[in-house]
């Protein structure tokens, strides 16, 4: 070998070894399991998959009580008649704060249903609490893989201080480059175990920061606090926003899916700006906010609503997305050719004056129960503009029909109208509503009157789970003699947590025995598709052959012989249903082997005498 050649291999190896070096680094902390699970999507059971509850460690480092999702559930694989939407954004997007019921995704996943019942519905909701759009950029590539039939965005408000924004504890920098390239990196175990080293020499030099594990995350998550109008950190937001979004609907477009974006709403009229300072030639936002009460006082609504909004850009506390956002939502709904919806006017034109206040807000921008329901409406009636909707057969109802029947049987309990209360009276007794100083103690504050108030205020204090709060509630009524609410009660946890067995067998006993067998029907379905077995398809088959449905009874009869075959009542049951389709050999064999299960069988001894009777036995 020449010095040439030789000297070109020594470059190649001194090249190749350190990349070997990470590579084998990276292959052994993965199959370590070094660090935390940053994959998207988790099993929850063998064939259906869920957002990752750890997800969000990718974009947040200092907070230690991680945001999730209002953890829906979907199919690994799609299936033929499936509908599935993918809904994105931050907590106004999750629901907050009725999560996980009250969300406007969860108002689509119940009118769809209604709608089109023979379709398999899957609004698949992924929202978080404090998150903006890089965190929508990041988790997109894998929504996309997911096949979804349409997407829904709304978001904005936490483009300032949610995970990494410019005004954050959690802020990476103001360039929108570096940050992505960092959330790209989180993806590799060698990128972790680096930063764990950093953040230990960083632990050795410095002292707790007591701000990050004390009050709301609303109150943590500000760490520049005050951003005026107009300002390089404001101009910064509007930037990272318009780029990330851009980013965002360019991916999507290219994926051909639709999509469906929300413009960005807030309380104008009744939340006064958190912080009001005078910013060189701008005026303070208290000023503006008065003369905007003083003008909705005189019925001048459109001066009131213009001073009302520019009160709120000029609020220095960057809660609420400046009107300017809209605008960017605008542009680039046009740019790529996406659909929009006007969330803002939809509020206004219900609230008195036209301009949003606590008439439909909760806070400073998380609307009440009854928005959400408005906002499910709106994107519903977008997508059938588009002519998005699922396949198969379709209940012909009104859209204000199927709206009107969607809130009528929307399902929330008391309970979650409690917590959600609860939530609202401790996020106002903290920073920015109050100065933490004047906090009120947490007993003062909230003081239950009943059952399901004390049951509440546990599960905000971390005494219950969302899921402990709504069994103890449901076994509650149970055992107080109120079946109709261990029912609702339990159905919640099966709408919330349709892959928990255990579930089905509870409700379906107490269904039977109050006699409502039809309304047993559908949870010994869900169950029969989670874990075919005897019990359910013998209960299957025996509702529907009090309705005369002989075909769906010898399926379902039939199939519970097959997970258990000494069950005497299957046998005369299915006898039954042989009768129905007038084969009375084959019911007369059923009904001799139900007896000789049961000699003393009452009924099936009197079914063999009509049978042997109309046989000429």
């Amino acid at each position: 070998m020449n010095k040439q050649k030789a000297k070109g291999w020594f470059y190649v190896v001194a090249v190749l070894i350190p990349v070997l070096f990470f590579v084998l680094l990276e292959l052994s902390l993965r199959f370590f399991n070094y660090g935390y699970d940053y994959r998207e999507w988790v099993p929850i059971t063998k064939d259906k998959l869920i957002l990752n509850p750890d997800v969000a460690r990718r974009y947040f480092s200092n907070v230690k009580a991680l945001p999730y999702s209002i953890q829906d559930v979907f199919d690994k694989e799609k299936k033929k008649n499936a509908f599935r939407i993918f809904v994105l954004g931050g907590s106004s997007a999750a629901g907050y704060p009725y999560m996980p019921l009250g969300s406007f995704s969860r108002y689509l996943q119940q009118r769809y249903q209604m709608v089109y019942p023979q379709a398999r519905i899957e609004v698949v909701n992924i929202a978080m609490t404090a998150v903006n759009t890089y965190t929508i950029r990041d988790l997109l590539p894998g929504v996309l893989e997911q096949k979804p039939d349409a997407i829904i965005i709304y978001a904005g408000h936490n483009e300032y201080y949610g995970a990494l924004g410019v005004g954050s504890m959690e802020s990476l920098g103001k360039s929108r480059a570096v940050v992505n390239l960092l959330l790209y990196l989180k993806r590799f175990k060698t990128f972790e175990l680096l930063q764990d080293i950093i953040s230990s020499v960083v632990k050795m030099f410095s002292s707790p920061n007591p701000k990050l594990s004390h009050g709301t995350l609303m109150s943590r998550m500000a760490r520049d606090k005050f951003i005026p109008l107009n300002s390089e950190v404001f101009e910064a937001g509007v930037k990272q926003f318009e780029g990330n979004m851009s980013d965002i609907l360019e991916m999507i477009k290219k994926a051909k899916v639709p999509v469906v974006i929300g413009t960005l709403v807030s309380n104008y009229k009744d939340q006064k700006p958190f912080v009001s300072k005078k910013a060189g030639e701008l005026p303070p936002a208290s000023k503006i906010y008065k003369l905007a009460q003083e003008a909705f006082e005189q019925k001048n609504y459109k001066r009131a609503d213009s001073l009302f909004r520019y009160a709120k850009d000029l609020d220095m506390l960057r809660f609420r997305a400046p009107e300017i956002f809209n605008s960017v939502i605008h542009k680039l709904a046009r740019k790529y050719g996406t659909k929009l919806i006007s969330i803002d006017s939809l509020f206004e034109s219900v609230s008195p004056g036209g301009i949003v206040g606590d008439n439909l807000m909760t806070d400073h921008l998380h609307p009440k129960l009854a928005g959400y329901e408005l906002m499910g409406d709106a994107f519903a009636r977008a997508l059938n503009s588009l002519k998005i909707r699922p396949r198969g057969m379709r209940i012909n109802y009104k859209p204000s029909v199927a709206h009107a029947l969607t809130v009528k049987h929307f399902k929330f309990t008391r309970l979650d109208s409690v917590i959600a209360d609860y939530r609202i009276r401790l996020l106002k007794n903290d920073y920015p509503y109050i100065d933490p100083k004047n906090k009120k103690p947490v007993n003062i504050l909230i003081q239950p009157k009943n059952i399901v108030d004390s049951v509440a205020f546990d599960f905000l204090m971390n005494k219950f789970t969302w899921e402990q709060a709504h069994r103890f509630l449901a076994d509650y009524y149970l055992e107080h003699g109120q079946p109709k609410k261990f029912v609702q009660y339990m159905d919640i946890l099966i709408t919330q947590y349709p892959v928990i067995k255990s579930y089905y067998p509870m409700i379906t006993k107490v269904l039977l025995e109050h006699h409502r067998y039809d309304d047993s029907y559908r949870y010994f379905a869900k169950y029969h598709e989670l874990e075919p077995n005897a019990y359910n398809t013998k209960w299957m088959g025996i509702i529907a052959l009090s309705h005369k449905n002989w075909k769906e009874a010898i399926r379902d009869l039939e199939e519970s012989l097959k997970y258990k075959d000494d069950d005497p009542q299957v046998y005369y049951n299915l006898a039954g249903a042989y009768v129905m389709k007038k084969d009375y050999k084959k019911a007369r064999e059923l009904t001799v082997k139900a007896i000789s299960l049961k000699p003393n069988y009452t009924e099936a001894k009197a079914l063999l005498r009509q049978l042997n009777s109309a046989l000429g036995r």
